[in-house]
């Protein structure tokens, strides 16, 4: 166990001129279990990242004292364990069950020791291959399970977990936390953990931190005295307080198809089997084709070869007035054909300004410097970006970053969208905000597909749900 101290502590990122968090006064005992919560934007994860040492003074500005059993921070870094929003961060090794033992061995636990632990890890949380399974053959949850036995393995007294179920299916999710509540009973590490779906992870802790929109602290104690008190200030800034209404979108007719899928199938390297097996599809301008089913089933594998991005094994996507399939088509004529978001919005950042990155697209495209000017500015307002216009897109939050990539996916006005989890670690708010942009594009008569876990966005605004297993479609529904 080990106790926590944020004394007058703020952080600025460089090149922001906001704080992300302010003169933050927060104890947290040895042994407790704390859920952290608030608005996209009010510096949770820096709050995280505080924790475990990873905030250097040549990345920001500092002041205040934060402390582990009374020593600074930086100091303990041996103590704590964090998972990342981003599992794919944490992952170093080729093989799986390497990936789990190399903190192990960067700890010097003892040979005899590592392979037991590694396994029972492993275990744990779910993980539903060998040890030799390659690591780049993951899925994203896949990969989440993998960096969490990782963070468990090492058995740290400090467990700092960021949206640990965020990229997971419903079952995932359930398993993961399941693997938690296990992991916890037989351990007395103090936990601190961040996520978004409040009502899914309140049994695993006994004391709810509120942060407000500025970083500042505005609730602490009991989960049942914080939403009493603060309920609708908290609904209203963003945070999943349980029971509260959400937003539904039905859609209009469809139009014209925007986008053919044929017979899509796609084989990675060295794996055993195709992630991805004789998918059809028709998107139509002005509808939300849902895309569903557990991790692993191929659902990202289909956005990639829905989008051009890679060359499939068999079969081709299209759109009208191209005879070239997407796959073989030069990127700046394909960002006017398709824009893409990643299921982890910082992959697809190439500038060093949002309002840069707003321009990447249309520039490449050809478009003259007028009109170009007028989209990025469009866009700015559009997303709620334009007081983030010149910082650097990798220091945003992940709400900030989410309407970034949507933003940039659409500068080039293409007729279709492709979207990768979509609404993967947001908030309440954020996740209306998005919500209500999807809609608003999709009835501008854009084509969207969309990948998604999150039955609420599926409901809200699907015209049609696709649901894969193993690679293939199981079922189609029409949904509205």
């Amino acid at each position: 166990m080990i106790s926590v101290e944020f004394s007058g502590f703020t952080w600025r990122h460089a090149g922001r001129r906001a704080p992300a968090v302010a003169d933050v006064d927060l104890r947290v005992e040895a042994g407790e279990r704390v859920l952290l919560l608030g608005p996209s934007g009010s510096g949770k994860s820096t709050l995280l990242a505080a924790l475990a040492g990873l905030l250097t003074t040549d990345s920001g500005e500092r002041h205040g004292r934060v402390l582990l059993d009374g020593e600074d921070a930086a100091s303990r870094r041996g103590c704590v364990g964090m998972l990342f929003q981003d599992p794919e961060t944490q992952l170093v090794m080729a093989r799986s069950g390497d990936d789990v033992a190399f903190g192990l061995e960067n700890q010097a636990v003892p040979r005899e020791e590592i392979w037991p632990r590694v396994r029972e890890a492993l275990e744990a949380v779910g993980f539903p291959y060998p040890m030799g399974h390659p690591t780049h053959a993951l899925s994203g949850g896949e990969q989440q399970r993998l960096a969490l036995a990782g963070v468990l393995a090492r058995r740290p007294e400090l467990i700092l977990l960021d949206e640990p179920t965020a990229n997971l299916d419903p079952e995932g999710a359930g398993a993961i936390r399941e693997a938690l509540r296990a992991a916890l009973t037989d351990t007395p590490a103090t936990l601190i953990v961040v996520e978004h779906r409040v009502a899914d992870i309140l049994d695993l802790v006994d004391r709810v931190v509120a942060l407000g929109p500025g970083g500042e602290l505005l609730a602490d104690g009991p989960a049942e005295a914080v939403f009493a008190e603060h309920g609708d200030t908290l609904a209203a800034q963003g945070v999943w307080v349980p029971g509260a209404p959400l937003p539904a979108h039905p859609g209009g007719t469809p139009g014209e198809s925007r986008l053919h899928g044929e017979s899509l199938s796609l084989t990675y390297p060295g794996a055993d089997r195709p992630a991805l097996d004789g998918v059809d599809f028709d998107l139509r301008a002005g509808e939300l084709l849902a895309v569903t089913g557990a991790n692993g089933s191929g659902k990202s594998t289909l956005a990639l070869l829905a989008g051009g991005l890679v060359k499939p094994t068999r079969g081709e996507a299209t759109v009208p007035g191209e005879r070239t399939p997407l796959h073989r088509l030069p990127a700046n004529r394909l960002a006017t054909r398709v824009g893409s978001v990643f299921q982890d919005p910082e992959h697809q950042f190439v500038t060093a300004t949002v309002r840069d990155e707003l321009a990447f697209a249309p520039r490449a495209a050809g478009w003259p410097r007028e009109r170009i000017d007028a989209r990025v500015s469009e866009l700015l307002e559009r997303l709620r970006l334009a007081p983030l216009a010149e910082a650097n897109p990798h220091t945003l939050s992940g709400g900030e970053a989410r309407r970034l990539s949507v933003a940039g996916a659409l500068a080039a006005a293409p007729g279709v969208l492709l979207l990768d989890e979509p609404t993967f670690g947001q908030d309440r708010r954020t996740w209306g905000e998005l919500v209500d942009l999807t809609a608003d594009i999709r009835d501008d008569g854009t084509a969207i597909l969309a990948v998604t876990h999150d039955r609420d966005f599926v409901a809200a605004l699907a015209s049609r749900e696709i649901a894969l297993e193993d690679g293939r479609v199981r079922s189609e529904t029409r949904r509205c």
